[in-house]
């Protein structure tokens, strides 16, 4: 058997997809350009003017500022209503911002304050500190966040001499080395942990505020975001954290001086279920309250807060401190800032040469960009520059006009409050130019790609349908080697040492070579195709039933590609795609009765009255089918809910048990959680029990009998842990804390003892031996084998041997000894169903304790797909089982996707679950890569376990052969009925069979995921600038993106473990021989 080049090939296929899908996304998902250049005082943009010492630009109205930084604090939370009665959790527990704004109206003020989408953290600092728009794809780098180069209001403070102290995420570490005088970083990716953060913030704030030795403090709190992440905005834990905050502010108030500005922001909102990441109003809605003990507002504070946008800061804040606007930044100054305590025409002109300031710098950085980037529209920017040169020109000459005194009071104020609108005009407008424009796509990278990727697909459909007669070394290994020839070539030729140029023209010329070689071979092909009877002489019935064959399955793919194009299809797929896979389902079944497998044949005895006329095999698979629907039914209550969809509430499941108020509702959970995980393990022990896969000692076969259990101990015991409140278990909080641990951990390292002994040794086969010693196992062969293939094909005959000789001694009390092998007939499946529950164990402890029924349920669709796969063979009277057919792999497919859906999940960034990244680790992690690997594993669970376990559609008819089922297939006499089932091992009767049905089984899925992804990329590629580009289809390519890498690599796991068990049993016969 050929095992490398299946796996060369496979992983050949899965680099050209890779190559494609690396160049499609070089061309959509670019960072905007990030211009080095950095503001400095001189020269300055506003008129000659004397400043005083420490000021750039403007006068310095604050000596100092404290920014308080209360992560994910929605507007709904700062906003206090005194006539809502029953308050929710949130509501009203700001009371200190309330008392302050009503008691000192001119002091201080509420504003919503609104965030740019991407919502996460680190791209809202990024905004608040530049001034600057971060891009979608910025999203990505939550998990590794990256300096800051571009100029920004930390570098301007420390270059013009001032001190800037942090205390609070760590994120800002990262993001700002080296720039901070002081700082108090505390670990922030545990969202489980509410209180590390904050009161170690607490602890040194107050002493620093005191100290004076600071220009700008930052505290950036945590509790309220990870209290949302936990429990949700809606719970008591919100409550308690809210009021928290509203007593440091109270404190903080009385700590601070008359020359310091006091803000207290929320970098984003949150959704009803904490989450945030998107751009829904409830994530964007922020709160920004402005405190002073000096007046700051000339008037009372309008009726319903003002909404700023969360760039405007930036500016506002660098001018009040007297440090210069840095380069990039393109919000708008808040006018009501800069009223100062003079008159109306004072407070004015002061407002008008913020304005002035503003926007000559933003006119300055749209000139720069322009000639760096390119890529902001030229009509555009001319518009932008007429507007600033008229007000440019109206500022100078109405202050030449003040000067001289030429203007009365009423007209002044007119025309201040004329220019002023001028000024406001160009602002906004310069930041709408920006938005829109800072999607700057690569049309040329986006169209290689695509062509990559479709290139790919037809690839793959091609080696498919001819892998038995592919030589994989001649077709991969001259392919990829003139591949990287031509690759090699090629960049050196222009000069160019982009590693994604080069992969691309690697993929693209190897692509040519295969087609090439395919195509050449085609005459041979032809010949052998001769002595087969031409399509021309069947039938039109026969050849319409024999087009439809493919022609279902590959249509319900079709339909799902092409419904990729409609948004609406996107927002919901959760409840199309298991529509589909029933369609599919209900079509399978269809086709079968179509062709009149389910009905009775006209030969066969007659029915007695009111007998239903059908095969007798066709009522289990309506069983399968009905079962099958059922599970759907079932799997669509575990669902998560967008925010595109009105009026849906996602489902209880989702959240923790530890979320329940009813100690009875609690305890019914737990039990019928810990009762499905009992379920699993009880299914999967009696399933290896009944083919005597449980029957040796083998280290494998005693940790399946024993370490399944203690796994499953272990996951219920975490389960009860963390269903406690802190509340009540307060006295054993460091017991509780170290169960938290130590439970995860224990399946960590039980899950990997598993694992390592599959892959140690994966044959759990029991031999009894009790042969006489001159006693020959083997019929067809004279001793030992003398080569390999002989050995190939001998251990098929020692199982044949070794069933009649058995068979032989209980029915004839035969004296002869037997060798009796129990499980060698479904050795390859057990070895991958021992490894997929292993992986669902792991998979499950990173999902909630309620998901354990979803689970369940993924285990049993997949077991009634895989029922309904071998009875439709049956029925239709296959000859030839080494073929999976179309309608297995893409219902296995449809299946990986309801059950991405099924686990509580969605393809948008809010509905991650980041809770996943702490099971089993209560400090924070050293290093990046094991957080993202947990997130990674929990979002895409389905991915994992359905391409692992991909070969079980070709092992399974084998594994569910019956006494005379294959003599029934194959027509042939009645003596062989009696013949013994192989199972299994009628795999090793072919090995290049075997190996060659493999491949095209790999190559069969990886066709139907890149056709997905392809209809994703052509999506986000022609749909580039459609409204909900950032909202729905963008995020869709990454999860479908990210979801093809996970599912290729597994896949290419479970092919090998099947391999590796191949060469194991070929090992224990050469055990057997001695004997």
């Amino acid at each position: 058997m050929r095992r490398c080049p299946v796996l060369l090939f496979l992983a050949w296929a899965g680099f050209l997809f890779l190559a494609g899908l690396w160049l499609f996304a070089s061309g959509f998902l670019l960072l905007r350009v990030e211009l080095p250049q950095h503001s400095a005082c001189t020269p300055s943009p506003a008129p000659a003017t004397a400043l005083a010492m420490g000021s750039c630009w403007l006068p310095r109205r604050f000596a100092r500022a404290v920014l308080v930084l209360v992560d994910a604090l929605a507007f709904e939370f700062a906003r206090f209503e005194e006539a809502r009665p029953r308050p929710r959790p949130y509501e009203n527990k700001l009371g200190a911002l309330h008392h302050l704004a009503a008691t000192q109206p001119h002091h201080a003020r509420l504003y919503r304050f609104r965030a740019d989408p991407p919502t996460t953290t680190m791209q809202r600092i990024k905004g608040l500190t530049t001034g600057s728009l971060p891009t979608f794809v910025d999203v990505g780098s939550n998990f590794a966040s990256y300096a800051i180069r571009e100029d920004n209001l930390l570098a301007q403070l420390v270059h013009n001499g001032r001190r800037v102290v942090f205390m609070g995420d760590d994120t800002w570490g990262g993001l700002f080395p080296k720039m901070f005088s002081r700082s108090y970083f505390f670990p922030s990716f545990n969202v489980k942990d509410l209180h590390t953060v904050d009161d170690g913030i607490l602890q040194h704030l107050y002493s620093t505020v005191d100290g004076g030795d600071w220009d700008l403090l930052i505290a950036h709190f945590l509790g309220v975001d990870h209290c949302g992440h936990k429990h949700g905005p809606d719970h008591p834990e919100m409550a308690k954290k809210l009021t928290q905050m509203n007593e440091m502010i109270s404190s903080l108030v009385d700590h601070l001086e008359n020359d310091t500005l006091l803000l207290v922001a929320g970098d984003h909102g949150m959704t009803d279920t904490g989450d945030h990441g998107g751009d829904s109003e409830k994530e964007v809605n922020a709160a920004l309250f402005v405190y002073s003990k000096t007046p700051l507002f000339r008037a009372g504070p309008p009726k319903e807060p003002e909404t700023v946008p969360q760039v405007n800061l930036v500016p506002t804040l660098a001018l009040l401190l007297g440090v210069p606007i840095p380069y990039s930044s393109i919000g708008e100054v808040m006018a009501d800032l800069f009223e100062g305590d003079g008159d109306a025409v004072t407070a004015a002109l002061s407002q008008l040469a913020a304005y002035h300031v503003n926007a000559k710098q933003v006119d300055r950085f749209l000139d720069s960009y322009a000639l760096a980037a390119q890529d902001l529209p030229g009509n555009r920017l001319q518009q932008l520059k007429e507007l600033f040169t008229a007000a440019a020109e109206e500022h100078a000459q109405l202050l030449a006009q003040v000067q001289e005194g030429l203007l009365a009071l009423p007209e002044l104020e007119a025309q201040l409050g004329r220019l002023r609108s001028h000024f406001q005009h160009y602002l906004r407008e310069a930041r709408a130019v920006c938005t829109t424009s800072w999607a700057r796509f690569h049309p040329f990278r986006m169209v290689a790609g695509c062509a990559l990727i479709a290139a790919s697909c037809l690839l793959c459909y091609i080696a498919s349908e001819l892998a038995s007669a592919l030589d994989f070394y001649h077709h991969c290994f001259y392919s990829l080697f003139g591949g990287l020839l031509a690759g090699a070539l090629l960049g050196w030729a222009h000069g160019d040492l982009d590693p994604i140029l080069v992969a691309s023209w690697v993929a693209a010329a190897s692509q040519l070579g295969f087609f090439w070689h395919s195509w050449s071979q085609r005459p041979r092909r032809i010949h052998l195709a001769s002595v087969r009877p031409p399509v021309a002489s069947m039938g039109l019935w026969q050849r319409l039933r024999a087009w439809l064959e493919p022609a279902l399955p590959l249509g319900i793919l079709a339909l799902r590609c092409g419904a990729m194009f409609s948004d609406s299809f996107v927002i919901a797929e959760s409840r199309v795609v298991p529509f589909l896979l029933a369609s599919l389902a209900m079509l399978w079944v269809g086709k079968l009765h179509w062709d009149g497998q389910l009905s009775t044949p006209p030969d066969a005895p007659k029915q007695p009255p009111g007998s239903l006329s059908c095969h007798k095999e066709s009522r289990p698979l309506l069983g399968l089918l009905a079962a099958l629907l059922v599970c759907l039914r079932l799997s669509s209550l575990f669902h998560q809910c967008r925010d595109e969809v009105l009026h849906c509430q996602p489902s209880p499941c989702l959240a923790p048990l530890s979320s329940l108020r009813s100690p009875q509702v609690k305890n019914l959970c737990y039990l019928l959680c810990v009762a499905s995980l009992v379920g699993l393990v009880y299914a999967v022990r009696r399933w290896l029990r009944h083919y005597g896969n449980l029957n040796s000692t083998s280290p494998l076969v005693l940790f399946v009998r024993w370490g399944f259990p203690l796994i499953a101990f272990c996951i219920a015991c975490y389960w009860a842990v963390t269903s406690g409140t802190e509340d009540t278990l307060g006295k054993l909080q460091e017991l509780v804390q170290a169960a938290l641990v130590a439970f995860p951990r224990a399946v960590y390292g039980l899950v990997a003892t598993g694992l390592l002994l599959v892959l140690w040794k994966p044959v759990t086969v029991f031999a009894q031996d009790n042969r006489a010693a001159a006693g020959p196992i083997v019929t067809p062969y004279q001793g030992a084998p003398s080569s390999q293939a002989d050995l190939l094909h001998v251990i098929s005959q020692i199982y044949r041997r070794m069933q009649e000789s058995l068979n032989s001694r209980l029915e004839g009390g035969s004296r002869w000894a037997a060798v009796a092998a129990y499980g060698l007939g479904s050795v390859y499946s057990a070895a991958l169903i021992i490894t997929l529950t292993l992986l669902g164990f792991f998979l499950l402890l990173l999902h909630s304790e309620r998901m354990s029924l979803s689970f369940l349920l993924l285990f049993l669709e997949a077991f009634i797909l895989l029922r309904l796969h071998v009875s439709a063979m049956s029925l239709a009277g296959e000859a030839e089982p080494f073929v999976v057919p179309w309608n297995a792999v893409i219902a296995w497919v449809l299946a990986t996707a309801q059950f991405f859906y099924s686990t509580g999940h969605q393809p948008i960034f809010p509905a991650i679950h980041w809770n996943a990244a702490f099971v089993g680790f209560h400090e924070d992690h050293t290093t990046h890569l094991v957080p993202a690997l947990l997130v990674a594993a929990n979002t895409f669970a389905s991915h994992i376990l359905f391409a692992v376990g991909c070969p079980l559609l070709l092992l399974w008819p084998f594994l569910c052969e019956t006494r005379g089922s294959r003599r029934k297939r194959l027509k042939k006499d009645p003596q062989d009925e009696e013949q013994e089932p192989l199972m299994e091992m009628r795999l090793r009767e072919a090995p290049e069979r075997f190996s060659a049905m493999l491949l095209q089984l790999g190559l069969k899925y990886l066709f139907v995921l890149g056709m997905q992804l392809l209809a994703c990329v052509c999506t986000a590629m022609i749909l580039r600038r459609h409204l909900m580009v950032w909202k729905v289809f963008a995020p869709k390519f990454l999860f479908e993106a990210l979801g093809f890498v996970v599912s290729f690599v597994c896949l290419l796991l479970g092919i090998s473990l099947v391999l590796h068990v191949d060469c194991a049993v070929s090992a224990w016969y050469r055990q057997l021989e001695p004997r």
